[in-house]
């Protein structure tokens, strides 16, 4: 433990970033109440961020000792909010709040304690990244490492869900056990006690932080950030389901996981018969992978097969979008998240922006195309639902509504959405199976293309647009060196940002070492095929 030095009429400077919801204001209200209890000077403010996970507020706080303001001959003079450079501990409720508390130049090395959790609330820019967005936890911790007089990283956001409280009682937990502040653990327990609200969950996760921070390791450990796949199971509990596991255990042991995953998946996302076809398409691509030599490969056609096509067939449409707002698990996690008590009602509001496309393709398929060609009708339905609107889905109006809409599920395969998306999968499945008879790498690639497609309306039509390019890229690329590389480097640009523009540069740049398509290399096989 190694307390903050004093020095003669300097107070200690505490600055606490976190999110709406968090306790930010309690930790801090806390920590001037031990020390006004103690009889020191105590002043707290913040600066509120803007809305929510776009920017976290600052509670900034200064004590000092009274008998330090005595000495001076007059009341002490306190800031109103930190300066860089000038902090004594930092308090960061979520790991990359840290990170923003170092850009700012809060946390330096002959000074400060950084006290961080290491579980994240991702922020918008993340959840919006057309390909995987997700900061690297890592260089934060590194960042830190150099940045901190001292580091101190742990999950106090499962440590305070543990102990049924919020994450500002495993915080301040965190502060008494680092030793920072030259209080006592008695005066910080005696504060929570005095709050008279959740004290015993309170407590106990003030001792899971207090535990953690003086068990802390002189430098926090990396973060594991893989994502190992599921393991294989010896037995399923349905017939069916047990029938479909002993023809996974028939593929290489390669690809065995990423199959089961993808069998959940299409089972939760539509049904066994729908898992069914599934495994028959990647028989066939399995076979057609023995036949290129992809036993030499690892089956890497096989295991790409197996990852995208279940992501392709399991494309977000207006039936999973209300399937998934209306799960019990999702009301759960959302309370959870929210740390609502149980004689608490919560409601949750959803921001929908319907097309007339999402509309069509919910209906059977002629149906949906005759509205779709119809401009009369089309027009106005288009004028009355293309608007943003909020929905409450805790209301009983609304949750029938998208209840309903999610029970439409076992008529999927009839719609007119289902025919276009089975129409494009195989499109793409015989373009990857031609190009493997000439280029296997080529072909794998051409798979992994699909990360570029996801979500609904908008989003979807933009990833749609970019696939397309790739395609359309990977059949002039077919029979040059390097062609794989290439193609990846061009689904790396597709991914690298919303407005497409390092797509735009590299294909530019494609398009003048390759003015014209190369001839030939086309060989003509089977194809396997999804079922509709």
């Amino acid at each position: 433990m190694s307390q903050v030095t004093l020095h003669s009429g300097t107070p200690i400077k505490i600055a606490i970033l976190a999110m709406g919801g968090q306790g930010g204001g309690v930790l801090a209200d806390w920590i001037v109440e031990m020390a006004e209890t103690a009889g020191w000077w105590a002043q707290t403010t913040s600066v509120p961020g803007v809305a929510q996970r776009t920017g976290a507020t600052i509670y900034y706080v200064e004590l000092l000792p009274e008998a330090a303001a005595h000495a001076a001959g007059r009341p002490p003079v306190l800031a109103m909010m930190p300066t860089p450079g000038d902090v004594d501990l930092v308090v960061a409720a979520e790991l990359m709040e840290a990170g923003r508390a170092m850009q700012r130049g809060l946390v330096t090395p002959d000074r400060t304690t950084l006290i961080a959790s290491t579980h994240r609330s991702y922020a918008v820019a993340e959840k919006a990244a057309p390909g995987n967005g997700i900061a690297d936890p890592n260089k934060v911790l590194d960042a830190g490492r150099e940045a901190a007089k001292r580091m101190l990283c742990f999950d106090l956001q499962q440590m305070a869900e543990r102990a049924g409280s919020m994450i500002s009682a495993s915080l301040f937990g965190a502060i008494a056990g680092a030793g920072v502040l030259p209080f006592a653990r008695d005066a910080f327990e005696a504060t929570i006690r005095h709050g008279g609200v959740g004290v015993e969950a309170s407590l106990k996760a003030f001792a899971l932080g207090f535990d953690a921070a003086t068990q802390a390791p002189a430098a926090p450990a990396r973060i594991d950030t893989s994502r190992p796949l599921p393991a294989v199971p010896a037995n399923a509990a349905h017939p069916r389901v047990q029938a479909l596991l002993d023809t996974v255990k028939q593929f290489p042991q390669a690809a065995q996981p990423l199959l089961v995953a993808g069998l959940r998946r299409l089972i939760d996302y539509q049904d066994v018969a729908y898992a069914e076809d599934y495994l028959r398409t990647l028989q066939g691509f399995r076979a057609l992978d023995a036949k290129a030599g992809g036993d030499a490969r690892d089956w890497a056609l096989t295991q790409a097969a197996a990852r995208y096509i279940a992501v392709a067939m399991s494309y977000d449409d207006v039936i999973r979008v209300a399937d998934l707002k209306t799960r019990g698990s999702r009301f759960e996690r959302v309370r959870s998240e929210v740390g609502a008590k149980s004689d608490q009602l919560v409601y949750t509001t959803e921001f929908m922006h319907p097309r007339l496309e999402e509309i069509c393709g919910t209906l059977p398929l002629r149906l949906g195309r005759w509205l779709e060609n119809s401009k009369t009708l089309g027009s106005f339905i288009r004028r009355r639902v293309e608007h943003g609107r909020r929905v409450k889905t805790g209301t009983l109006t609304w949750f029938v509504g998208l209840y309903c809409i999610a029970g439409l599920r076992r008529f999927r395969r009839g719609t007119l959405r289902h025919a276009i998306e089975m129409a494009h999968i195989d499109d793409w499945l015989a373009r990857a199976t031609r190009i493997v008879a000439t280029d296997y790498a080529l072909g794998v690639e051409v798979l992994a293309c699909r990360r570029l497609i996801k979500g609904y309306s908008g989003t979807h039509d933009r990833g749609d647009r970019r696939f397309a390019r790739l395609m359309q890229a990977a059949d002039e690329l077919l029979g040059q060196p390097n062609a794989a590389a290439t193609l990846k480097s061009l689904r790396e640009a597709a991914l690298a940002d919303e407005e497409g523009k390092a797509l735009d540069a590299q294909l530019a740049q494609l398009l003048r070492a390759h003015p014209t398509p190369p001839a030939g290399g086309r060989a003509r096989i089977d194809t396997p095929r999804v079922a509709a």
